[in-house]
């Protein structure tokens, strides 16, 4: 559903030399974009096509630059072909006397070659679209083909059997073309087996110069035989005089048979194809005037979609650009040269109708109303004469069209309420033109300023322009004009009617144009204002009452950086929530402008959506060359966040496919982007190559227009919308959080009003926040604040923050209140008990067993009619839960009946319940309300029964409790005499003492005064001073209270707890050298000399020396020993680091190499990098090698548990274990605390050498490890490695500077420090 529209015209004057003096013939030169002309007076003029893009050239004494030469030929001779080769640089004339000319364009002599003559003269010349071959035609209906050295390669005739009697008639004109890829040619001859003279169509072959196919002998108007570029169709013209119908044109295969036609209202003189086989343009004679059509062809049907007028004594010719497929040039035989270009815009205007141009008719669809494929419409509008232009006004509630036709007139149309176009369909409404008394040029823009006035460019002055078809004289207008028309109707507007007739448009406003328009955008928001776009993507903007001004608008908008012919201006908000008018355009090369930058350079369309009703637009639609459909947020064009959410807008290989694509992968290349459906039906229409048309509904547009109507409390319209597009129910409630939604679900309730619609909302509902897990990436939305007083509080027996369950609670209350009794909502109010988390079934049984107790007495039958059955009820409630649950559930209300009515309906086996119900029936209530809460392990119930049933249970309490420890505490609340107490008490002891919980049961032994018992609990996790404390509450003697010292002093040293051992024998048993030694083992220095002074053991004092002496020679040792490894695990690593950085960078530079290949052939070095040593040189050989199973997988990261403390070189996680080990040498606290104790006692003992020492070497080990440590934590986060500041010394420099005063360093005696650092 596309228009032709004219953007860009440019006439020059082509100035010959004589006055009698026409353009017969005219060729291009691709390679250096030049146009040649070949005069009547054999003269070639050559001109750039360059000269129609100079500022001003189009003004009214402007002329088109060529340079002339004049070719000699023969008096009487006449040039009757005319082409150019590019490889000899050299334009190739053929005569009626049959001479093959070659003339030199570029080397300055501009000499004249004689290459061949051909008997009969030259008819028609045709080269090869390679340049190759040259197909020649003669007057005598001979065919030749030559190469470019002009050797014949085969010569055949045109005709089939041609009588001896019989000459070929002078005159005629036998055409070649040669399909696309220069593989066959065809040509048009005449048939001499009949009385009338049909001509016939032949398919030649290239390399052989056979006869291929044959059509049959038609009635052929004239010689007009083109062949479509893609090699398609062959296009020529039929008569159809003979049988009363309209000349057509026909459409053949290669093998000669016709494949289709369509009818022209005028014969048709020349025909030829753009280079893209998309459009077809003729030059067809009328009555009064000569026109240039074009047609396109869509769906199986041939559009008229533009016509230009000239006089009839112009004899106007065209070539098509063979560069730019929309780029028209025709010339006329007084030489004015007009270069006209195209380009294709979307037939869907804003309000979503669809206004397709087909010649005089413009066929009309409201796409929102329904997706009719072309060529269907709903109803047609019929014009005078072929549509060249028109615009659409769609604003509060009005719709208007304005069309521009090919004779010079405007019409004006008024049509009714799109809501009520349903009753004009397959209706065909005539439009008259609209009464002006000013003579106006061509239309080249159209544009609505408000209701009634438009903006118009028009020009006069030029042949095809002027609307009586006469040269306009000097006086009057020329050039190009904008012009503001004032448009009043005379008729009275019938609501629900179109109104055709009666406008009369009058010009209020006439500027004078200095520069060439392109493009013209109203302002939505402000009516009188529009945005004017010149050739070179300047923009301006005009205001009805001051004209054309500059500076409207803020800089950055002011120009594009290329002319774009797709232009629109819309309106976007800002963070202020105001809106402001952006400009967005499209230029022929693909690049989306915006704010003088440009958003997208593959842009193939794009469109815009809006989700309110201001026209303000949220969010931009466009379409890229690798056929992605992108939907963006208008806020992340303008906040940066483009090539970060939307990767440059091209496809990224990755063999992993992201989940969230930015992007939707269009199905068929080439479709394009039509219209778009704003507000609820959030859809895109996409048109294929073929024609056919797709609405799409992406899930980002939908989720966009779901939660707006849900901003604007429309819950029915967004639960439809969800309905419709399979999205997640919990989009509604999660939209600002289920607290919120809480809050309106009696709002939610009325508006819906249907329980089918309700009962499945409820059931989707679900503990998880979709908007932060499944649409996170497709929607962000800023909740509305919620009141800190929640008006629907949790849930009874649910807990608090339970989204389902206070959801569901809020719409069942909401039933309650706002829906009429019936068994539907009885029914929906049971799927919210049965649906909440956990499901409330005993409730929902309960509200079963009311209705089933109505049915049972008999009352209120009237009111019956409002509840559904209880069989109904609970058969609805056993397809929405577990049976077994169900079953549970009843058991639990303790109605056996019910039990039974259940377990019936669940088709459960009466062998399996029945008997074990009759038992329960026949129970006593305490002793039935305890088995089944037994059954349903219900075990506190179980108790309080139990304990109900009277003192006789008393053992099956026990027993009950001691089955299931978590019940002591509620037993000890039923049972509360003493004896009781004390059995449960030590029952709960022995319980914990059996799952190895010794303090707790050695507390519990206490509090029921089992002091035997609480000791052996205490001895069991070997808490000395427990066990001495309760010994001494057993009142032991002394030889008693030794022994179990001496025990336990032994334990401990076995434990490795020589300082709690020593803390033993020196205060329970009194041995000062067994302590003393014990001190000695635990390092505590200091204490073991207080206790030797203490006893005044001399003896001693020599010992604790000679061990402090001894192990300070080992930490010095130890030091020297740990500063070696450190310096060679730091080495190890800087150099693994370094060699895995280089092979990071050499990967990624392959990646970068590889990003543009498809995916089956794109690199994996990325993914394989992160399990590879540093020594891998490439990446792994088998796919299968890349993913193991969740048991390898888990069983390999069990083995790397167990060797984590192992170092393996050239593993992949070497770097890490490096790492590790070197924070694993650092001086834990309690190593300091004992590294100071042992200097302060040899600093008693006067070894202050040996102090010395000691320190230095622990501080230096100490701040290497530290440096070593920071330095790799520092290098593994970069991704380079200075040789010179990554070094070990300037580390320890720093980590001393900075740390010399930490609490890490407190050990250090002040005394051997540094002057620097002791003060």
């Amino acid at each position: 559903m596309d228009n032709l529209k004219l953007f860009w015209e440019v006439p020059l004057v082509l100035v010959l030399h004589n006055n009698d003096e026409t353009i017969r013939f005219s060729t291009f030169d691709i390679e250096r974009n030049r146009i040649f002309f070949l005069s009547s007076h054999n003269l070639i003029y050559t001109s750039d096509l360059s000269s129609f893009h100079e500022n001003g050239v189009w003004s009214r004494k402007a002329s088109l630059p060529a340079d002339a030469v004049t070719i000699d030929i023969e008096p009487g001779d006449s040039v009757t072909s005319f082409d150019y080769l590019m490889e000899k640089v050299a334009l190739l004339l053929g005569t009626s006397n049959g001479l093959l000319l070659l003339h030199n364009v570029d080397d300055g002599s501009h000499a004249m070659q004689v290459v061949g003559q051909l008997d009969g003269g030259v008819n028609a010349v045709s080269l090869s679209p390679d340049g190759e071959l040259t197909a020649i035609t003669t007057g005598l209906a001979q065919l030749l083909v030559m190469t470019h050295d002009w050797d014949v390669l085969y010569e055949a005739p045109l005709h089939d059997g041609v009588p001896d009697d019989c000459h070929v008639s002078e005159g005629n004109f036998f055409p070649v073309s040669w399909r696309g890829d220069g593989k066959y040619f065809a040509t048009m001859s005449d048939v001499f087996d009949s009385d009338s003279m049909l001509k016939r169509i032949k398919v030649w072959d290239r390399d052989s110069g056979d006869l291929l196919a044959s059509s049959e002998p038609r009635n052929f108007s004239g010689a007009v035989l083109e062949w479509m570029p893609s090699g398609a169709k062959v296009a020529a013209v039929c008569d159809g005089k003979d049988e009363n119908e309209c000349s057509s044109v026909v459409f053949f295969e290669r093998n000669g048979l016709e494949r289709s036609r369509f009818s022209v209202d005028a014969k048709v003189k020349f025909l030829k194809w753009n280079c893209s086989s998309d459009l077809l343009a003729g030059v067809v004679e009328c009555k009064n005037y000569d026109a240039v059509r074009i047609w396109c062809f869509s769906n199986n049907h041939w559009y008229l979609k533009h016509e230009i007028r000239f006089l009839k004594r112009d004899e106007v010719r065209f070539i098509w650009n063979p560069t730019k497929p929309l780029q028209l040039i025709c010339w006329t035989l007084g030489g004015q040269v007009t270069v006209f270009n195209f380009v294709w815009i979307t037939a869907v205007m804003e309000n979503s109708v669809a206004l397709v141009v087909d010649g005089s008719n413009i066929c009309v669809t409201p796409l929102s109303l329904s997706l009719m494929p072309p060529t269907m419409f709903l109803f047609t509008l019929k014009f005078s004469s072929h549509v060249r232009g028109m615009a659409v006004y769609c604003k509060n509630s009005k719709n208007r069209l304005a069309v521009f036709l090919s004779d010079r007139s405007m019409c004006i149309v008024e049509l009714p309420s799109i809501e009520t176009w349903e009753e004009l369909e397959g209706k065909e409404f005539n439009v008259e033109a609209s009464h002006t008394e000013l003579e106006r040029g061509s239309l080249l823009h159209l544009e609505w300023l408000d209701s009634h006035t438009l903006l118009t460019v028009s020009h006069y002055g030029f042949s095809h322009s002027n609307g009586s078809f006469q040269t306009s004289t000097d006086g009057g207008l020329r050039g190009f004009h904008l012009h503001e028309v004032e448009l009043e109707c005379s008729e009275d507007v019938v609501p629900g009617l179109l109104t055709c007739s009666g406008w009369e448009a009058t010009v209020s406003k006439q500027h004078t144009l200095e520069e060439l328009v392109i493009g013209i955008a109203s302002y939505p928001a402000n009516k009188h204002t529009a945005y004017i776009q010149f050739s070179r993507g300047e923009i301006q903007e005009y205001v009805s009452k001051f004209g054309i001004s500059r500076g409207s608008l803020v800089q950055e908008q002011r120009v594009f950086s290329a002319p774009c012919p797709w232009m629109s201006l819309v309106l976007v908000g800002s963070a202020a929530g105001l809106s402001k008018p952006v400009l967005f355009g499209l230029d022929e090369f693909g690049r989306l402008h915006v704010n003088g930058g440009i958003v997208c350079n593959n842009c193939s369309s794009f469109s815009f959506y809006s989700n309110s009703a201001d026209q303000v637009m949220s969010h931009l639609i466009l379409a890229t060359k690798q056929d992605l459909l992108f939907i963006v947020d208008v806020a992340d064009v303008f906040n940066g966040e483009l090539d970060l959410k939307y990767g440059h807008f091209v496809r990224i290989n990755n063999r992993r496919k992201d989940e969230n694509e930015s992007y939707i992968n269009i199905w068929e290349r080439g479709a394009k982007i039509v219209g778009v459906l704003h507000g609820d039906k959030a859809s895109i229409i996409l048109q294929t190559t073929r024609g056919n048309l797709e609405c799409v509904y992406p899930r980002k547009l939908v989720l966009v227009s779901i939660i707006n109507a849900l901003v604007q409390k429309r819950f029915k319209d967004a639960l439809l919308m969800v309905r419709r597009h399979r999205i997640d129910f919990n989009v509604i409630v999660d939209y600002c959080g289920w607290q919120a939604f809480s809050q309106s679900a009696s709002e939610f309730v009325k508006q819906v009003n249907n329980l089918s619609y309700i009962t499945e909302f409820v059931c989707s509902v679900k503990n998880e926040n979709i908007m932060e897990n499944l649409y996170k990436n497709y929607v962000s939305v800023p909740c509305p604040k919620i009141p800190n007083v929640m008006l629907v509080g949790p849930p009874k027996n649910c807990p608090a923050g339970n989204k389902v369950s206070s959801v569901l609670m809020a719409v069942r209350k909401a039933l309650e209140d706002h829906i009429t009794e019936s068994p539907a909502r009885e029914l929906c109010i049971l799927t919210t008990l049965a649906r909440s988390d956990p499901p409330l079934l005993e409730d929902a049984l309960k509200r079963i067993k009311v209705i089933r107790e109505k049915e049972l007495s008999h009352a209120d039958d009237q009111g019956r009619m409002s509840y559904p059955s209880a069989e109904e009820a609970l058969k609805h409630l056993l397809w929405l839960a577990d049976s077994d649950a169900v079953y549970e559930a009843a058991l639990g209300l303790y109605d056996v009946n019910l039990s039974a009515m259940v377990a019936l309906n669940a088709q459960k086996d009466p062998k399996e319940f029945l008997p074990f119900l009759q038992v329960l029936e026949r129970m006593p209530t305490q002793l039935m309300q305890y088995n089944i809460d037994l059954k349903l392990k219900r075990f506190e119930k179980a108790l309080r029964h139990l304990a109900s049933a009277g003192d006789c249970y008393y053992d099956d309490c026990m027993t009950l409790v001691k089955k299931n420890p978590q019940l002591f505490p509620l037993a000890l609340q039923l049972f509360t005499g003493h004896t009781e107490q004390m059995q449960f008490l030590e029952a709960w002891g022995d319980y914990l003492s059996d799952e190895k919980c010794f303090e707790d049961a050695a507390t519990i032994y206490l509090s029921c005064f089992n002091l035997d018992k609480a000791m052996k609990s205490y001895r069991a996790i070997n808490n000395w001073s427990g066990v001495l404390t309760v010994a001494g509450l057993l009142n032991m003697g002394k030889e008693e209270m030794l022994c179990i010292a001496g025990e336990l002093c032994e334990e401990l040293q076995a434990l490795g707890k020589p300082g709690e051992a020593a803390k033993i024998a020196l205060e329970y048993c009194g041995d000062v050298n067994t302590g003393v030694n014990l001190l000695i083992t635990a390092r505590e220095w200091e204490e073991a000399l207080r206790v030797v002074f203490m006893h005044r053991r001399d003896d001693l004092i020599e010992t604790v020396k000679n061990a402090s002496l001894e192990c300070a020679s080992t930490l010095t040792s130890e030091y020297e020993e740990g500063l070696e490894k450190v310096g060679k695990y730091l080495a190890r690593y800087l150099a693994v680091r370094q060699r895995r950085l280089l092979l990071a960078a050499k990967l990624q530079s392959e990646e970068r190499a590889a990003s543009d290949l498809e995916d089956d052939a794109a690199s994996e070095a990325s993914s394989n990098f992160s399990g590879m040593s540093a020594y891998t040189t490439g990446t792994r050989k088998s796919s299968a090698a890349s993913f193991s199973s969740a048991v390898t997988s888990k069983a390999r990261d069990a083995r790397r548990q167990k060797k984590r403390g192992k170092i393996r070189p050239g593993s992949p996680d070497e770097e890490m274990a490096l790492v590790e080990h070197l924070k694993g040498m650092s001086l834990t606290v309690e190593a300091r605390r004992e590294l100071k104790s042992l200097l302060v006692s040899l600093m008693m003992f006067g070894e202050c050498e040996t102090c010395r020492k000691l320190q230095l070497m622990g501080e230096n080990f100490q701040l290497s490890q530290m440096a070593a440590v920071r330095l790799a934590e520092d290098t593994i986060s970069n991704d380079t490695i200075n040789e010179y500041a990554h070094t070990l010394e300037q580390y320890a420099q720093k980590v001393k500077t900075e740390l010399h005063n930490s609490e890490a360093f407190s050990w250090r005696l002040r005394v051997f420090l540094p002057t620097s650092e002791s003060s």
